[in-house]
């Protein structure tokens, strides 16, 4: 039995580099997104199943790389530590994701121009 075509799909990646080194992609920015979410570095690196040294890595290489402040972090205590999104790390992100739905329109588009109606919708 030959398998239909019709649900054929385009799917791309898109990262950013500084001199040739990976700084920003979909995993950096699910990071992102779970240390805002749970306000832990180590509960963000669990829900996205690295290590906390790891997400530790990740961040003091993005923070370096792109040159700015990504997040603040406060060490344990009584209260236990946390670490909070800065502004420049909110206004990246949004910058990423609409760099990232912007690219997929012209993706979609271009992809439906030449496969037509076999393209997925």
């Amino acid at each position: 039995m030959q398998k239909s075509h019709s649900d054929i799909e385009i799917k791309s990646k898109l990262w950013i580099e500084v001199e040739g080194e990976p700084v920003f992609g979909r995993g950096r920015r699910f990071l992102l997104q779970a240390i805002d979410k749970y306000g832990s570095i180590n509960q963000a690196a669990k829900e996205i199943n690295i290590s906390y040294r790891k997400a530790w890595s990740y961040i003091k290489a993005m923070e370096e790389r792109l040159g700015i402040k990504l997040v603040e972090r406060q060490a344990g205590g009584k209260n236990g530590g946390g670490a909070v999104l800065t502004n420049d790390a909110r206004k990246f992100l949004k910058r990423y994701e609409l760099m990232e739905d912007g690219i997929k329109e012209i993706v979609d588009k271009k992809f439906k121009t030449i496969f037509g109606k076999q393209a997925k919708s």
